[in-house]
């Protein structure tokens, strides 16, 4: 039973490892070229169905179309359809909202996809309370930078 309980405790640590420097890498990723490169090879990288992941992979695809010469086009559409999608079948996910949060905040007005901003951001300062340290943190971090949160949106954010 030990044995059993040990295995599980190592990959749940090492899953979150993984979880933990996506994050990190995605956080990271606007600061530039080369970021955004790492970031888009550590999504890919990543294996498994969990929902979050395959956010950050879709994420990963819209950020590619920042620094690819060939159709940029079709790379936000293929990665914003996939991130629509995984959010539909997961609506009450904190960190797929902020996913696409973040990503509605960076893109290019003249794109189109913006038509979330306001309801992620109130799903995500309504729900904040309920998640755990880790992804409280990482909320927060964003919030600070964040282009759409007010001062009073982000003091509410303890």
């Amino acid at each position: 039973m030990k044995l059993i309980l040990s295995f599980v405790t190592v990959f749940l640590f090492l899953f979150q490892t993984d979880l933990e420097a996506l994050r990190s890498s995605y956080a990271r990723a606007n600061d530039s070229n080369a970021n955004i490169e790492s970031f888009i090879q550590m999504a890919e990288k990543q294996s498994g169905s969990d929902p979050v992941v395959s956010g950050y992979k879709a994420a990963a695809k819209i950020m590619e179309a920042k620094i690819s010469k060939g159709n940029r086009k079709a790379l936000v559409k293929t990665g914003a359809t996939s991130l629509e999608n995984i959010i539909k079948s997961n609506p009450n996910n904190v960190e797929l909202r902020l996913i696409r949060l973040s990503v509605q905040e960076n893109i290019p007005k003249i794109v189109g996809y913006r038509g979330s901003l306001k309801d992620d951001k109130t799903f995500l300062l309504n729900n904040y309370s309920k998640q755990n340290t880790a992804l409280k943190s990482y909320i927060k971090k964003f919030a600070m930078q964040s282009k759409t949160m007010t001062e009073a949106e982000r003091a509410t954010l303890k």
